[in-house]
């Protein structure tokens, strides 16, 4: 008895010729945008870092949460009981809120470098390359939130905004 083995490379029919030839049209253009260049990942990962910055420095984070309690525990212990109720408040809120400004000052200076790094990189990029428009937009969206939380910070910082008051 002889056996016929099949070769499975081999296609057998004509139709099995024809559906490797077009699985191997569809997977051809795959493998050219993958060695094109980037996917934009990074950039959209970048453009979503910002706007997350932007957010926290307008929020606050746990960072100024953390550097405003402890200004505000040393400005007690720095006090003594004697002392002025202004030199008291000064002491114990005073460099609090500037602490909480600056932390958040720098969320939202972070937030517009990452923006602004994101929105230049296609230029260094690869050419011909376009950027994805919600790339775009989210980046754009973290310079706004950076611009209006580095705006606040000041105005906190200098006691334009909120500030303490006179004893």
């Amino acid at each position: 008895m002889a056996t016929e083995t099949v070769d499975e490379t081999e296609p057998t029919t004509a139709q099995d010729a024809t559906n490797d030839e077009v699985r191997e049209a569809e997977a051809a253009p795959e493998e050219e945008r993958v060695a094109e260049g980037p996917s934009g990942v990074g950039q959209g990962a970048g453009a979503v870092v910002s706007a997350a910055l932007g957010v926290v420095s307008l929020t606050g984070g746990w960072v100024g949460t953390l550097a405003s309690a402890r200004e505000s525990l040393i400005g007690q212990l720095e006090t003594s009981s004697s002392s002025s109720v202004a030199a008291m408040v000064e002491a114990g809120y005073g460099d609090a809120w500037r602490a909480t400004a600056l932390w958040a000052g720098l969320f939202a200076l972070a937030a517009l470098i990452v923006g602004a790094v994101v929105l230049v990189r296609p230029a260094f990029g690869v050419p011909g390359g376009p950027q994805a428009p919600w790339i775009k937009s989210v980046a754009w969206a973290g310079i706004s939130l950076g611009v209006v939380g580095l705006l606040l910070a000041v105005l906190k910082y200098t006691d334009v905004l909120l500030g303490l008051p006179s004893a």
